[in-house]
């Protein structure tokens, strides 16, 4: 049977992208994402099937059953399918993205300046490597990424 997971990449050299991605590794208790920085190769390969700048890296992006979700819409999906209290926030999803979006795009234009970045993307820790993006991880597991 193929296993589906969800996929969220983010902004490797963002600090704060960097801490989201730690908390949402934590509370995916039903192992259901993988994550990937944007701007790697196997990233870029996997979002050069979607109508996906190869250089964006204003949010994180969601790849979920086919599709890109972007901004406050893919923060509030991943939020549905995390451990504790979190997916009490996906009621949030029925509010137009033109009110949500425009806290995201201001914390997003900040977030460098607020709380810094890498000069390199982020390495997993070999407890992570499992739920990092990567051929290795993909052909190990027989993961289907709805592509």
């Amino acid at each position: 049977m193929t296993e589906y997971k969800s996929i969220i990449f983010f902004d490797g050299v963002c600090n704060l992208c960097n801490a989201s991605i730690d908390f949402v590794i934590k509370r995916d208790k039903k192992d259901h994402f993988l994550v990937g920085a944007l701007q790697e190769d196997f990233s870029k390969a996997i979002l050069s099937n979607f109508d996906v700048r190869e250089d964006y890296l204003d949010s994180l992006v969601l790849l979920e059953k086919g599709k890109i979700y972007y901004k406050s819409t893919a923060a509030l999906k991943i939020a549905r399918n995390l451990s504790g209290l979190w997916p009490v926030l996906y009621p949030l999803i029925f509010l137009p993205k033109f009110l949500r979006d425009p806290f995201y795009n201001w914390i997003g234009s900040n977030r460098y300046r607020w709380f810094g970045k890498k000069s390199t993307c982020r390495l997993p820790t070999p407890a992570e490597k499992a739920k990092f993006l990567s051929a290795e991880t993909i052909s190990q597991t027989g993961i289907n990424l709805g592509v």
